[in-house]
């Protein structure tokens, strides 16, 4: 099955493409729907009955990926998109100013909480031991005075994976709300929000879930929906949005409180095409054929005597390994001189497969990698 899906990625004809951490490979189906949102702009101009439509769409199929109602799912433009509004709705309150943090965090989360420290909030910082976060930082961190504790779910850097599940039940039982960035693991990591009983959920469409930049989701659980009433607003956010009404402001009961203006609605076809095909092959298939790719590539990897930069135990990274580079650049940019795509961060190689990658890929970055081993540190 996933051989006759790989099929449908044409940059696999002329690359070894192992890069979704970044980016998600393009398919013949997101090609076909931007040409689909072409033709519907050529043939009638403007067909917002359709646009709307699709919002709508998108917004089941993230509901759908991670066991929520569509009513807790906001469609956005951008992560950072869905962290600005839904942050517009909170304040400081009973003593609760504090916002932690921690060296995993896209540096996004970081800038726009830092950005709040004139609205009264600290942000303190759980610090990285190694390719982890030890879990008594967050035991040191997290008080009474904590109002949010804001986490990634895979490091971007080099792939580990916080112990999303124990952080959870410790800021709830010191009061405090989590936000969870889901970026580097929607698509690679099942994710069901009411198992993990995560309060607010970001992330992006366009790595492993094979859209577009221009697409964010927002989970907000429905208990605080109606409880946060944000600041940054606009007319998809109304409880009518076809009121037309610049004399009030009516914010919907549902999610769609935290939308603003006109949906992004060429990213949001390549969005839903995205999304069918993660649904169709589903996400416990995806993440059991990735581990069989990624737990022959590190045991190579040390057999080369390359050093891995992410954990070893698969359950404690997603997708992404991280490996020790001299010249991290100039190992990604020898690497594409034969075709196979990779990336880099903080003196890393990233590698992170998905299901369209082979065993055959592997194959080819590891003869990449016996090739450069000068670039291994």
């Amino acid at each position: 099955m996933l051989s006759a899906h790989r099929a449908k990625f044409p940059i696999f004809e002329s690359k070894t493409y192992i890069n979704s951490c970044s980016y998600g490979a393009l398919s013949n189906e997101v090609a076909a729907s931007y040409q689909a949102y072409l033709n519907t702009r050529f043939q009638k101009g403007a067909d917002w009955e359709q646009f709307v439509g699709k919002n709508e769409s998108v917004r089941a199929l993230f509901a759908q990926l991670v066991n929520a109602s569509p009513d807790e799912i906001a469609v956005t433009t951008s992560a950072s998109a869905g962290l600005n509004s839904v942050i517009s709705a909170m304040a400081p309150k009973d003593g609760r100013n504090k916002i932690v943090l921690s060296d995993f965090e896209f540096p996004t989360m970081g800038q726009i909480w830092h950005a709040q420290k004139g609205r009264g909030y600290e942000v303190a910082t759980a610090k990285q031991d190694g390719p982890y976060i030890p879990f008594e930082q967050y035991e040191r961190l997290i008080d009474d005075k904590t109002a949010v504790v804001a986490i990634s779910h895979v490091c971007y850097r080099n792939g580990a994976m916080n112990e999303v599940e124990k952080i959870i039940r410790l800021a709830h039982d010191k009061g405090a709300i989590v936000m969870l960035d889901s970026s580097q693991a929607l698509g690679a990591v099942p994710i069901d929000v009411k198992a993990l009983d995560v309060d607010i959920m970001v992330g992006g469409a366009l790595k492993y879930l094979l859209a577009s930049g221009g697409v964010g989701y927002l989970y907000v659980r429905d208990d605080l929906v109606k409880k946060l009433d944000p600041y940054a607003t606009g007319w998809f956010a109304q409880e009518d949005v076809n009121a037309m009404d610049m004399h009030h402001h009516k914010p919907s009961n549902s999610a769609r409180r935290f939308e603003s203006g006109t949906p992004p609605v060429p990213a949001l076809y390549a969005a839903e095409a995205g999304l069918s095909m993660i649904l169709e092959i589903g996400v416990s298939a995806i993440q059991a054929h990735v581990r069989c790719l990624t737990a022959r590539f590190k045991e190579e990897v040390k057999a080369l005597g390359g050093t891995l930069m992410t954990p070893e135990d698969p359950t404690l990274h997603g997708a992404m390994i991280a490996i020790k580079s001299t010249d991290e650049h100039a190992l990604v940019a020898r690497l594409a001189e034969h075709d196979i795509i990779t990336s880099c961060r903080d003196g890393n190689l990233r590698v992170s497969p998905h299901f369209y990658n082979s065993h055959e890929d592997i194959d080819a970055l590891l003869g990449g990698l016996r090739a450069n081993k000068d670039l291994l540190g």
